[in-house]
């Protein structure tokens, strides 16, 4: 077992998000605390405000402190600051804004949701599944001459706690009590619940409470030694803990500023280093690989910036890239290994002079980690077991799941369901998840959601999603499919189905049919080993591109993946690509050719034969193929092609955990 090297801080004790932003407001109420794009920089001050404005529009509303408020606010300091807001007035539960309305009323029902922050002008699933489930709905109302992350709240309609609601039942008298006497949560009510993907069961609520998430935000500014002078460029979803405590709430900790963007954007990315000289950035290994791949760029737009340190989590960094981006920027790449059971970090890399090693996670930080065998017992250092966690970041249990709490702790450590060791220096090397939960670049997918997307297709028997290795981002999806008798569904077809229920990051990238699936001695599927056993089928004829519209497809793909040839049936994602690299495939072909594919082509067409038909027929009629083409993007509703679209500008990995 190895403990933390930074467990206290030496500051004043602060256990409440409202003790941290009170703090920093009185120490620097002029200091800038949010920034974005277009924007005028919003101080501490502002941000305290905003805080008190927040918690008195709820208060207002007959909402308490321990109400539970979604807010559905795509990324931007409105998204940071009324995540922030909410959090230190009541719970927060943070949504994803390209969810489909099935996965919004999942989401809204699991967490017993008492109302939704939605922009004015949000008009998709949203307001509609809030309205099904009789939710109050408050709409934020941006001026855009406003500091950044200042609004205003307004209900729409009666603004009113669903009538039955378990929080409402429990909570009346506390929300009276709350509104008359502007009581602030204590360090141990729930400030943010979130969900993690289960790997066989139903997604888990995870709690985590007002010292949770202060002890981790602290504990992180520590390793990073933050100060008032540090800016964070942040390029991550705010509805993951990644974003929501690895770059925001640390950098408030450690009294600095934070530049909220909408989401990462590599032609951006670079505009924004020059515009606001960040000190540090966190990302995942995609968007990493994406600013590698574009390094040119950085001399040219910032010729005498200086980053002071980079940090990747959230999924494995290959060490290639850690080396390659260390190089761009001249600066020290700082693995770390973070969930959202701990609230984020559980170890990092530390800074310069101390040793960072490529393909460790670090030096624990903020908790304990110990190496337990099957039964619970701690192993000898330098043994492969389970990574196991203890401290004060790290959730008290999973909400209404004893069963699942059962499993996860033994003897007061949590069972991460990683597999790892503690190296003879004290370094934690992952050696692979024990949890058939898959680790898509960072976004965590529950397969069996996957499953029983497609299980709703009618030509659809059976259905299995599992994981495969994948080059740059740790892990891929993919699923085996026995169709029903008599029917015959292509891969293209079913994807396009899923794209129209299931968020773009859960759509398998290779779909194989089988006559029957695989399965244990026992009788059940072991979706850990599905990539082995259906190697076969996953494997493709190599064909050597054919026609000239399959070679300019084929060079554009080995250009944009750096990689050999590739045969006619090759698929570009189980290749290597990301959504990223994806875009670049669709630019250039639409560059050389003089074509208007949309980016979302690459979903559609994702091998070199499909999008090389594509192509031919763009080349014989250019403005035939822009109608047949944005004739599938209009068969998708506007909340599904401004999902597929927010995919590109971000890394395949948003998430959170």
């Amino acid at each position: 077992m190895l403990p933390s090297e930074q467990q206290a801080c030496e500051e004043p004790e602060v256990s409440t998000i409202v003790e941290i932003l009170g703090a920093q407001s009185l120490q620097r109420p002029d200091a800038p605390a949010l920034l974005a794009p277009d924007r005028r920089a919003g101080t501490y001050a502002d941000l305290r405000r905003q805080v008190d404005r927040v918690a008195a529009t709820l208060r207002d509303a007959g909402l308490g402190h321990r109400a539970r408020i979604a807010v559905c606010v795509p990324n931007g300091p409105e998204a940071a600051s009324a995540a922030l807001s909410v959090a230190a007035a009541a719970t927060c539960a943070p949504l994803n804004p390209a969810y489909q309305a099935g996965e919004f009323r999942f989401y809204l029902e699991d967490a017993r949701a008492d109302a939704v922050i939605v922009l004015q002008s949000e008009r998709g699933a949203i307001r509609d599944v809030a309205a099904e489930l009789g939710l109050a709905v408050i709409e934020m109302v941006v001026d855009p001459a406003a500091p950044a992350g200042c609004f205003e709240l307004r209900p729409a309609g009666t603004a009113l706690r669903r009538a039955g609601s378990a929080s409402a039942a429990a909570d009346t008298a506390d929300n009276a009590e709350t509104a008359e006497t502007g009581r602030w949560p204590s360090p141990g009510d729930v400030a943010l619940i979130l969900h993690t993907s289960g790997t066989t069961a139903r997604p888990k609520i995870v709690p985590l409470s007002q010292a949770n998430l202060v002890a981790s935000a602290r504990s992180i500014a520590a390793h990073l030694a933050l100060s008032p002078d540090d800016r964070c460029l942040n390029v991550m979803p705010l509805f993951h803990i990644h974003g929501l405590v690895g770059a925001l709430l640390a950098t408030l900790a450690g009294g600095g500023s934070l530049v909220c963007t909408p989401g990462f954007d590599e032609r951006a990315f670079f505009d924004w280093v020059t515009e606001f000289e960040p000190t540090w950035y966190t990302a995942v290994p995609t968007i990493h690989q994406a600013i590698v791949a574009n390094g040119a760029a950085y001399r040219s737009r910032a010729p005498s910036h200086r980053f002071r340190f980079a940090r990747s989590s959230s999924a494995a960094l290959p060490p290639t890239t850690l080396a390659a981006l260390e190089s761009l920027l001249g600066a020290p790449v700082l693995e770390a290994y973070g969930m959202t059971e701990a609230s984020h970090q559980m170890a990092t890399n530390p800074l310069p002079p101390r040793a960072r090693k490529p393909g460790s996670v670090g030096l624990p930080a903020g908790v304990e980690i110990a190496i337990l065998d099957d039964a619970g017992r701690e192993l000898a250092q330098g043994a492969t077991g389970e990574i196991a966690i203890r401290g004060p970041g790290v959730t008290a249990g999973y909400e209404n799941n004893p069963e699942a709490n059962a499993k996860a702790f033994t003897h007061g450590w949590f069972r991460t369901g990683d597999q790892g060791r503690l190296d003879t220096d004290g370094y934690l090397v992952i050696a692979g998840r024990l949890k058939e939960i898959v680790n898509r670049g960072g976004e965590k997918v529950s397969p069996r959601e996957v499953d029983e997307a497609l299980l709703e297709h009618p030509d659809v028997a059976q259905a299995v999603a599992f994981a495969l290795p994948h080059p740059s981002l740790g892990e891929d999806l993919a699923a085996a499919v026995v169709p029903k008798s008599g029917c015959t569904p292509d891969e293209a077809q079913l994807r396009g189905f899923l794209l129209s229920r299931l968020a773009g990051f859960k759509v398998p990238s290779r779909i194989v049919f089988v006559d029957a699936i695989p399965k244990g001695p026992t009788g059940k599927v072991q979706r850990t080993s599905l990539h082995e056993k259906l190697g076969p089928a996953l494997a493709t004829t190599f064909v050597a591109p054919r026609t000239e519209a399959e070679r300019t497809v084929e060079a554009i793909f080995r250009e944009v993946l750096e990689c050999g040839p590739l045969g006619a049936h090759a698929n570009f994602f189980a290749a290597g690509g990301d959504s990223l690299r994806g875009s670049q495939v669709i630019v250039r072909l639409n560059e050389r050719l003089s074509l208007e594919l949309p980016v979302t082509a690459i979903f559609r067409h994702p091998t070199i034969d499909e999008l090389a038909r594509a192509v031919e027929h763009g080349c014989r009629d250019s403005a035939g193929l822009a109608a047949s083409m944005q004739a599938e993007v209009d068969a998708l509703s506007d909340e599904e092609v401004a999902r597929l679209l927010a995919e590109f500008e971000r890394a395949d990995a948003k998430q959170a955990g």
